[in-house]
């Protein structure tokens, strides 16, 4: 009788949210099968198609293309390895498989990413009379359906799962390791990061991370991983790692046109500005360089300030830019930005909170329109330079104003022995010690380590 009671005298909004929240998933999952291009699965495709032709053909993996398409497998050969079982299940199978470990990736990237800014709305909200804060009535479970369909929305999220792309799996690799070192089990860190590396290289940036962060002992596991990884491909087959490593990894030309509007990267900005020709080495260098400078000292800045969320993040977004080719569903890696960037928004006072979860939202709003492709077929012009590399705009701009939260109060060390200590917005005091930091706070980084010594688009 009780819980009919308290149902019955709860707020109308309490009341509705179950029926809201089926709504919301209702709404994306009609919206997700009729509006967006379909990309039909292409990428896993390219996947299924090479390794069954590997094994069951006697077929070499880098000689493979799709029927009918100039496209063909281009990861490393380790990304073959691990895609073996594919030439055990049906096409119709390897689909459902591709779906649904996006899917588990999802849920852990949500519950790991998304955690602090669900649990700082549960736990606070503004009295619109009085703009004093009160406690909140939400519902976790009611806030992360609404976080998973945003998420879902997400342009690079809905194509990697329409490519059948692997994207979500990599990234949570990643994170699984951000993970360990924030809750105080780094020596068990490097592991997804090396795995990550071995099957797309764009995650290597992270083992630079853990170098320039002081954690020497996970970047050494991550490269023995990467490397051991790389080793067993080559024993399994020495003629694909050859092709690979002495040809096929530099030749841009095998994933597509550097210029094509999806390439979301440095590269493709500089492609696109000399359309039909291969765009200046030494200027791409001399960019990319540039980028990895501001990167290693923001990267740097925020670990010392205890922040290791936003390290890792502004690893992604720098990860995005200097590889020379970033479709825009590689574009996964923004996302870690975009929701330290909302948790940041969240820990303010009521006025700046709305203005900058205001900012937030125009960010995901562009993300998520697909305006780059209105360049599609002619990306020159002033238009074209502003609207074709939008993201990559977003993406630099994200990582010139680094996307951590503001420190509030900063205690000054005393002059006699003891941990130093800081306030953070939305964390009780951070105790430094022996290299360590441990934070009590409403986000899932409770623990740090300071300085230990230890058509469709082109495929890819």
């Amino acid at each position: 009788m009780r819980r009919v009671r308290d149902a019955l005298t709860m707020p109308a909004t309490t009341r509705r949210r179950p029926a809201i929240a089926a709504a919301l998933v209702v709404a994306t999952a009609v919206f997700l099968a009729t509006v967006p291009l379909h990309r039909g699965f292409f990428d896993v495709g390219v996947y299924y198609g090479t390794v069954n032709d590997w094994i069951h053909h006697d077929g070499r993996i880098y000689d493979y293309l799709r029927p009918g398409t100039q496209y063909g497998f281009t990861y490393p050969p380790f990304a073959a390895v691990v895609m073996l079982p594919m030439a055990l299940v049906s096409w119709h199978v390897a689909i459902g498989i591709s779906a649904v470990l996006s899917a588990v990736a999802s849920a852990l990237l949500l519950r790991w990413l998304a955690g602090p800014a669900v649990r700082r709305l549960v736990a606070r909200r503004t009295d619109p009379g009085t703009g004093t804060e009160r406690s909140g009535d939400r519902r976790p479970w009611f806030v992360f359906v609404v976080a998973g369909c945003l998420f879902a929305l997400f342009e690079p999220v809905r194509d990697t799962f329409s490519f059948g792309q692997v994207n979500l799996l990599l990234v949570a690799l990643v994170f699984a390791d951000a993970r360990l070192l924030a809750t105080g089990r780094g020596r068990y860190a490097g592991i997804g990061i090396g795995l990550a590396t071995a099957i797309k290289l764009t995650p290597a940036l992270f083992i630079g991370y853990l170098l320039i962060t002081g954690r020497r002992r996970q970047a050494a596991v991550a490269t023995g991983t990467a490397g051991a990884a790389t080793l067993l491909a080559a024993l399994i087959d020495p003629g694909a790692s050859r092709t690979f490593w002495t040809g096929a990894l530099w030749d841009t030309d095998r994933v597509g046109a550097l210029g094509y509007v999806s390439n979301q990267s440095l590269q493709g900005v500089l492609a696109r500005l000399q359309p039909g020709d291969h765009p200046s080495r030494l200027v791409w260098l001399v960019c990319v360089l540039a980028v990895l400078a501001v990167w290693a000292y923001r990267a740097r800045a925020a670990v010392r300030d205890g922040d290791d969320r936003t390290g890792f993040a502004l690893t992604g977004l720098a990860a995005c830019l200097v590889s020379p080719v970033t479709w825009v569903h590689h574009l996964v890696w923004l996302i870690p930005a975009l929701l330290v960037l909302t948790d940041s928004a969240l820990s303010r006072e009521p006025g700046a909170r709305r203005r900058s979860l205001i900012v937030c939202a125009a960010l995901y709003v562009v993300l998520c329109s697909s305006v780059v492709w209105l360049w599609r077929w002619d990306s020159t012009g002033p238009a074209a330079f502003l609207g074709a590399n939008a993201y990559v705009w977003i993406t630099l701009g994200l990582l010139l104003v680094p996307p951590g939260p503001e420190e509030t109060t900063r205690s000054v060390p005393g002059p006699g022995p003891g941990p130093r200590t800081r306030r953070l917005p939305g964390a009780e005091t951070t105790a430094v010690t022996d290299g360590v930091a441990a934070t009590r706070s409403a986000g899932a980084w409770r623990r740090r380590a300071v300085d230990p010594s230890g058509g469709p688009e082109p495929s890819g």
